[in-house]
């Protein structure tokens, strides 16, 4: 079916925006918004790509977390360190339950492990005879970063395990966490000495442990509490997790005093209700509890989907909410020219962080909040998402009350403001608008379209702000002379060398790919597949340039809506000019061979689904084969697909698969299969 205009629009954005959140979490521990409403932006996309078929491999669902940082030792976990499906109501939980009875077979009542869910940071520590020989964070989940030197410096880490005959091998999973009184102990402390107040526990840990000096870890009082065991060699361990936490508390391993066992998933919401009334009383900051089939071989017998392990359910407390006033609206310009509202906030601090701003969305939001500068509003933030606004507090509101009204002119260029569909509006100007511009550079600059590494959004910030460039093709010329290397160079946190590293990888992009260069323009809803079907039909850049909405058309996955956007981009004279100058600079791609009976390719008309991981062959190149022999790839599986490609570790894809009666092959059997076709 043809997919609504605002729902692509709407997968688009919700992507870029988990990408980033992934990266302020992960990798720079400077999260700007609450795990709940980060949830419901995952989940939204869930569904999404679900209901519209939209799932693509690069996919934020498919991740299990972010990169990890290069200034440390990158390291590959023997065991992946998965993450746990989420759930924030009872009903959602009881439903946990049927579902691994299904799966079992078995309608009677389970036994559970259920644990407060500590806000901190998830590390693998493993143990050598009893000795303490590394520490590492989660990272994404399979590569972590070794912070050995940091975790040392924890006093609630033994170096050396407290028994008598050690198993030869074991590896200890747990998080590593800053109490309440050690947070606000930090923080007088830092006032006194007139530094950096810290925002709130968690960063504040992660922080602390990627530290390259440990002595600058140790100050920080942080603590650990013991979750799991990874990989164990030499030693029988019980067969009960609630047996295992015995264990390792007997060897000195701090073990959360809160963990209990309960029957049945009733006996677990009451654990969860308990906890939650506990919530402020307790020494740490939590965000929910985790429920966990205590029984190992029930776990081992319920295995894990590519993600997360099917025998475990993190249930998310609700969202904490405060009262603040709304101060201003101001509206931001991004990178296609969306205008969106944002309010500025009294600062006021929930779920852990310091709120001063919030996302409005569109104008139909305000009018639905009947929002106005001068309100009283409830603010809620739950775990790790954006704050939002979900109430005027009408009694507590302030008379001299000011309607938000939306700018008669594009507030980054004066440009005219158009209507955008049903809610959005958006500024005519395209790329010569000034906050389009600098989000154009940094989409052509990306890791999915040209690829410039260490050509960042701040970066790209500097040299726009600096006039050293203007449009994507000016960073093409980027130190070019001794003056230009030299204005590089002084900017902030640049220097020669990372100068000429830059000017390096500007040289190495110009030897590109047709769908990475098609995908870098920025042509509307033209995403990484459309630019990858557009280079096999046309097979050089002149012919899609000269193509007319018909022809656009009868490119696979591409309808009016899109051959529209195609068409606009290439008659703009100033974009013309835009390539031209590009190729100029010397970008170029290798050549396509187009198949003539292009639509009678080996594939034609047949759906594949790719699951599991791909050991021989990269995800991103397995699609596009298939996509030159013709196939379509989906996201997800449904009684249209016709084959699965199914590598170690598939889930849920896979079990359906085989309910459907759908054909399934490993990636060996995909291999012979594209070799075969591709004589």
């Amino acid at each position: 079916m043809a997919v609504p205009d605002k729902i692509t629009q709407e997968v688009s954005e919700l992507r870029a925006q988990i990408e980033t959140h992934n990266r302020l979490y992960h990798s720079l521990d400077s999260p700007e918004i609450p795990d709940a409403d980060y949830d419901a932006l995952v989940a939204r996309l869930e569904l999404l790509e679900d209901q519209y078929d939209l799932l693509i491999p690069s996919s934020p669902t498919q991740r299990i977390g972010a990169e990890a940082l290069s200034q440390f030792t990158q390291l590959t976990h023997a065991m992946p360190m998965l993450s746990l499906d989420k759930v924030s109501n009872e009903k959602d939980l009881a439903d946990f339950e049927l579902r691994l009875q299904k799966r079992l077979g078995d309608d009677g009542e389970l036994e559970y492990s259920c644990e407060p869910k500590v806000d901190g940071v998830a590390v693998s520590l493993l143990y050598r005879g009893g000795v303490l020989q590394r520490g590492a964070t989660r990272g994404d989940g399979v590569t972590g970063e070794d912070i050995t030197h940091n975790v040392k410096t924890i006093p609630s880490i033994p170096l050396q395990l407290e028994v008598e005959v050690a198993p030869a091998l074991i590896e200890i999973r747990g998080e590593i966490f800053l109490g309440k009184r050690g947070f606000a102990r930090l923080n007088r402390r830092a006032e006194k000495e007139g530094s950096k107040i810290f925002v709130n526990p968690r960063n504040t840990a992660a922080g602390a442990l990627r530290q390259l000096d440990p002595r600058h870890t140790a100050r920080v009082p942080l603590q650990m509490y013991c979750y799991g065991v990874g990989v164990f060699e030499g030693h029988a361990l019980p067969d009960q997790l609630s047996e295992i936490f015995e264990l390792l508390a007997s060897w000195g391993l701090p073990v959360n005093p809160d963990i209990g066992t309960r029957v049945g998933i009733e006996a677990c919401l009451t654990y969860c209700r308990e906890l939650l009334a506990r919530r402020n009383s307790l020494a740490y900051e939590i965000d929910g509890a985790v429920i966990k089939i205590n029984d190992l071989a029930i776990q081992r017998r319920l295995g894990s989907n590519a993600r997360t392990p099917r025998w475990a359910m993190a249930f998310k407390f609700p969202a904490e909410e405060k009262t603040t006033r709304v101060l201003d609206v101001e509206f931001q310009v991004g990178r296609t020219g969306t205008i969106t509202p944002v309010a500025r906030l009294e600062p006021v601090f929930v779920g852990g962080v310091t709120v001063s701003n919030t996302t409005l969305h569109n104008m139909d939001e305000i009018e639905r909040l009947g929002l106005s500068i001068g309100d009283t509003v409830i603010v809620r933030r739950a775990g790790d998402v954006i704050p939002k606004i979900v109430k005027v507090v009408r009694s507590r509101s302030r008379k001299n009350r000011k309607k938000i009204r939306l700018p008669e002119a594009c507030p980054a260029c004066g440009s005219a403001i158009e209507k955008d569909g049903e809610v959005l509006y958006k500024c005519s100007a395209g790329i010569i608008c000034p906050a389009q511009r600098k989000e154009s550079i940094k989409h052509f600059a990306s890791r999915t379209a040209m690829d410039i590494d260490g050509l960042g959004d701040k970066l790209v910030e500097q040299l726009a702000d600096a006039g050293m460039i203007e449009n994507v093709a000016d960073i093409f010329a980027l130190g070019r002379d001794a003056l230009g290397t030299e204005q590089l160079a002084s900017l902030e946190r640049m220097g020669n060398k990372s100068a000429e590293n830059l000017i390096a990888a500007i040289d190495k992009s110009k030897q590109t790919t047709l769908p990475r260069f098609l995908f870098a323009l920025g042509i509307r809803e033209v995403g990484a597949a459309t630019a990858q079907q557009l280079a096999m039909h046309y097979g050089d850049m002149a012919q899609i340039i000269a193509a007319d909405a018909q022809s656009l058309e009868r490119v696979p996955d591409i309808g009016p809506i899109v051959a529209g956007h195609i068409r606009t981009f290439f008659e703009n004279q100033e974009n013309l000019a835009l390539i031209k100058s590009l190729q100029d600079h010397g970008v170029r791609w290798p050549e396509i061979e187009v198949d003539a009976n292009f639509q009678d390719r080996p594939l034609q008309g047949k759906t594949y689904v790719l699951t599991g991981t791909l050991q021989q062959m990269p995800r991103d190149e397995a699609k596009r084969r298939l996509l030159a022999l013709g196939a379509k790839v989906a996201g997800s599986v449904s009684k249209n697909t016709d084959c699965v490609v199914a590598g170690p570790g598939a889930g849920s894809k896979l079990v359906k698969a085989e309910a459907l009666a759908i054909k399934v092959i490993d990636e060996g059997e995909f291999l012979a299969l594209l070799d075969a076709l591709s004589q």
